[in-house]
């Protein structure tokens, strides 16, 4: 939208406030709310925050920093009206000197965008991302109580977060999302939404709009909606499996009708790479401790690095061929991921699978979760880090992650997410009590 059409807009629909929208290095989204008439000067000069209270921005010493809204992302959040009405940009983070902020999620995703364009190709992505509906108490705080017993894509009867997912559907419609699917998961309580996958920034800005959409609608609906990798025990935990595609003049340049599982070379690069880098790229596509209890055997997550094009049990699954729609299909990302990231990660991985011809080893066809030791020993199947500490130190191992992330946002995001895992290690859990207290 030009700059003239969103200031006609606020005023003809009478919007009165402006959120300015950002996401901070751990994938948080953040804002600054304007009113409408302060717009004008946003749009042409930026607005000031201070990025020492965002983290993974600046320190105190150099903490000025600028939003400037990107025009093409301006939409009316449908689910505030009359004298609230607001609209929301997206921005990116600059700082004073007018420089592009190295630490902004969006300007890292760029660069890696940019990589792609330099090879000629353009990335798609399209994620699946599920999440939880739970009851909330008397007092109007979240519970782990879901509302049905449902599983895969039962119906209204059992699924009594269905209205609450319909409303969230009509929600992104108006702010023009493609719907493709939605449907209740396998745990009960669990969702899932899937939209049209699109050029990896513009999916990357939409997982954010998305989430906010259903944390928002689901408290319209006296629920709590949570993107928490694995909050039941005893339960399939949320993903966000993440379909990766280049394109060349249009083209989906990952199909090739004569090889025979209609995968071109391109595409065999791009799985080899992802499978060379993924160790490292887990500290970002699982980014916190309970991510983690997701990855384990007997829930369909992903815990062995293997490719396939049949089954849900590798790492990498590949859909069926089609001349559009080919893709390599990453499962272990989850929704706590910042998609900025996971996204950069997964497009540097996959560029440096092709740039250095790589070639990934055979698919796995059987089920990974019923071989045994020496089967996975023999055919050579590593597993992913079983650990935020694990994942951390291959991250540090591998340069072009930290390439992708950049030195700032590297420092930042491993300097956190360590305080997050000694935070966890040193916490003394209800269970150990449960287990202990008496028995020693």
């Amino acid at each position: 939208m030009l700059y003239d059409d969103i200031l006609r807009c606020v005023e003809e629909e009478k919007v009165r406030f402006i959120r300015l929208q950002f996401t901070d290095i751990l994938g948080s989204l953040k804002n600054v709310t304007i009113t409408a008439s302060q717009l004008r000067g946003a749009l042409e000069n930026g607005c000031g925050f201070d990025g020492s209270c965002i983290d993974g921005f600046a320190r105190t010493e150099e903490s000025d920093m600028q939003l400037r809204p990107d025009l093409s992302t301006f939409d009316i959040l449908p689910w505030q009206d009359g004298a609230h009405r607001s609209a929301r940009l997206i921005c990116d983070v600059y700082n004073t000197d007018r420089t592009p902020f190295e630490g902004d999620p969006r300007r890292i995703l760029r660069r890696a965008v940019e990589e792609a364009g330099r090879l000629g190709y353009v990335a798609q992505v399209g994620p699946e991302c599920e999440f939880f509906l739970f009851q909330r108490d008397a007092d109007g705080n979240p519970t782990t109580i879901t509302q049905d017993q449902a599983r895969y894509f039962d119906l209204a009867t059992v699924d009594k977060g269905e209205r609450a997912r319909d409303d969230v559907i009509l929600a992104l419609e108006d702010m023009g999302f493609c719907i493709e699917a939605s449907h209740h998961e396998d745990a009960n309580g669990q969702q899932e939404i899937d939209f049209r996958f699109d050029e990896a920034l513009k999916t990357a800005d939409n997982v954010m709009t998305f989430k906010l959409a259903v944390k928002t609608v689901a408290q319209q609906h006296g629920l709590h909606a949570t993107f928490m990798p694995k909050p039941l025990y005893h339960a399939a935990g949320s993903g966000m499996h993440t379909n990766l595609s280049l394109a060349r003049n249009g083209k989906n340049i990952f199909y090739d009708p004569n090889d025979s599982y209609s995968l071109s070379s391109e595409a065999y690069g791009f799985i080899a790479g992802l499978m060379t880098h993924v160790k490292a790229m887990t500290a970002i596509c699982n980014p916190t401790v309970n991510s983690y209890k997701r990855l384990v055997p007997g829930y369909e997550a992903p815990c062995y690095i293997a490719w396939s094009a049949r089954n849900r049990s590798p790492l990498i699954r590949i859909p069926a061929c089609t001349p559009k729609a080919t893709r390599v299909e990453l499962r272990s990302p989850d929704p706590t991921a910042n998609p900025y990231l996971v996204f950069a990660a997964a497009i540097r991985a996959g560029l440096d699978g092709i740039s250095r011809g790589l070639t990934p080893p055979a698919p796995i066809q059987a089920n990974i979760f019923h071989m045994s030791r020496h089967e996975l020993e023999e055919k050579g199947i590593e597993s992913l880090p079983v650990s935020l500490e694990e994942a951390l130190d291959c991250l540090r191992r591998d340069q072009l992650m930290r390439d992708t992330l950049g030195e700032y946002a590297f420092e930042s995001y491993t300097r956190a997410k360590t305080q997050e895992w000694n935070e966890y290690r040193n916490h003394v859990s209800a269970w150990e009590i449960e287990q202990y207290l008496v028995k020693y």
